[in-house]
């Protein structure tokens, strides 16, 4: 039933800042078409570190990232000139296609008095005819988000089909992506039609087949079992996967099914080629040094950070 359990792994982000990274692992690369998730905080900023804490402006390219916040507040600004300050409860779905920079900076004035964050990062990588397509950001308010409930449990469809529901995120290949809640007790289940399936345990302790499983740690189930996951306490849950698409090579912020174009990419961060945002673009994140090759499905995990 299970087919392998990730326990995430601590990754800084430098200056202090730490965050429970998930995917990639050694052992599964991806998950569907997610290839990368991160789970940051919670974690109260004390007004003199906010600063620190900021993403500074850097590259992507065949990848879209996806943001999604439990408490806080973000800015995003972009190299298409989008300004957008992300909240809770929505999708804020970046493509990167052919390439894009954007920053995310910490400016809540509650942040600022030393509120809290905590935030789902993931990277969804692109189908190859769409690698190379133009960049573009969306927004997607709680509204356009189908919620159900049932007794015990809450449900928000973050993007994809699932249970039934679907929602109006452009989305370029089939995934789910499922943000559960549920009460102590209550029972739920993964979508049965897709090949790649699992579940993150954000907040919380939930049983599957008599064993526990708690914070950190990404249950992927194997392809055609319909599991019983029981809450043991009040617990927050990411599901997530959908349809592979094939090897990805992964470096840094980069992602693609060919080495080739993510050496490209290095050589085009370096010489400007890829524009910084039009409103922060007196700094920026340089290119690594590169000691690996870039990683693919067997190979080593990216150096990169939070997007």
């Amino acid at each position: 039933m299970l087919d392998l359990v990730i326990d995430a792994r601590s990754a800084s982000l430098g200056n202090g800042f730490h965050v429970r990274r998930i995917l990639p692992y050694r052992l599964r690369r991806m998950l569907g078409p997610f290839i990368f998730m991160d789970h940051a905080g919670p974690v109260h900023i004390a007004p003199e570190n906010r600063a620190s804490m900021d993403v500074l402006p850097h590259p992507h390219i065949g990848l879209s990232t996806v943001s999604y916040l439990f408490d806080g507040q973000v800015t995003h600004r972009d190299s298409l000139g989008v300004q957008q300050v992300i909240r809770p409860g929505e999708v804020n779905w970046m493509t990167a296609g052919r390439g894009i920079a954007h920053s995310e900076r910490f400016e809540d004035p509650a942040m600022l008095a030393g509120g809290q964050l905590e935030m789902i990062q993931t990277w969804v990588a692109l189908p190859e005819a769409a690698e190379e397509q133009a960049p573009t950001f969306e927004n997607y308010q709680p509204e356009q988000l189908p919620i159900f409930t049932d007794t015990g449990v809450w449900m928000r469809l973050i993007a994809g089909a699932a249970f039934g529901e679907n929602n109006q995120v452009k989305t370029h290949s089939p995934l789910f992506y499922v943000h559960v809640v549920l009460e102590p007790g209550a029972r739920f289940g993964l979508p049965t039609h897709y090949p790649e399936r699992g579940a993150y345990v954000a907040k919380g302790e939930v049983e599957v087949n008599g064993r526990t499983y708690g914070v950190g740690q990404l249950l992927v189930f194997t392809q055609g079992v319909d599991p019983v996951i029981v809450a043991r306490e009040a617990s927050t849950l990411l599901l997530l996967g959908g349809e592979p698409l094939g090897e990805r090579f992964i470096w840094w912020n980069f992602v693609s099914s060919s080495r080739e174009r993510i050496e490209q990419a290095k050589a085009d961060w370096q010489a400007g080629r890829i524009p910084l945002p039009p409103n922060d673009n007196q700094t920026f994140v340089p290119l690594p040094e590169d000691r690996t090759r870039p990683a693919g499905s067997g190979g080593n995990p990216p150096p990169g950070a939070l997007s």
